[in-house]
């Protein structure tokens, strides 16, 4: 047996609407509960291989966007993503490395010119050939004037580092969460 459930108004435990109805089937809901569209948005990669300096932070040029919902990110100039809302950003970033006996592999996000999050991978000396990394996190972001960027630290003791390319390979994007 089904049951009907009638309500003018849900609330949180605050007190605070998250629902209303007028009674006439149209439904309002506050700005930010849920938006459907986790916007602005894009995402990037590098089109083709980009050389790297040993033991130096380079930035990564994602040159080609798979989509950029509201022309946030710069795929020319700056490569980097300057969101036009503010909120919390869920941004990734990966990368696919080869060439070179290594000692340590770090990777960047950056936010505002400064390291935002960053992680580390010692293979112990040892030659890694072909190595992908990623790395993720959660970022307020203004809306106006904060941008982000990407970059590697690949420190070889022998061979040239390079970053791979393709949209599977080496990407970095980023997504609107919420206020």
């Amino acid at each position: 047996m089904a049951g009907i459930l009638k309500v003018d108004k849900y609330q949180d435990f605050n007190g605070n609407d998250i629902m209303t109805s007028d009674g006439s089937g149209t439904i309002t809901m506050p700005s930010g509960i849920i938006s459907g569209q986790n916007y602005p948005a894009f995402e990037a990669y590098l089109s083709s291989n980009q050389d790297l300096t040993d033991n130096v932070y380079t930035k990564i040029q994602f040159d080609t966007e798979v989509f950029d919902t509201d022309g946030c990110y710069d795929n020319a100039t700056n490569y980097r993503f300057t969101p036009n809302v503010a909120g919390k950003y869920y941004v990734y970033f990966g990368i696919r490395l080869q060439n070179g006996d290594t000692a340590d592999i770090i990777l960047d996000i950056d936010k505002n010119g400064s390291t935002y999050r960053n992680t580390y991978f010692d293979p112990v000396n040892s030659q890694i050939g072909t190595s992908s990394l990623s790395l993720n996190a959660i970022i307020d972001m203004n809306g106006s004037s904060d941008y982000l960027e990407c970059f590697v630290n690949f420190d070889v003791t022998s061979g040239t580092p390079v970053a791979q390319a393709g949209t599977k390979s080496t990407y970095f994007g980023a997504y609107r969460i919420g206020a």
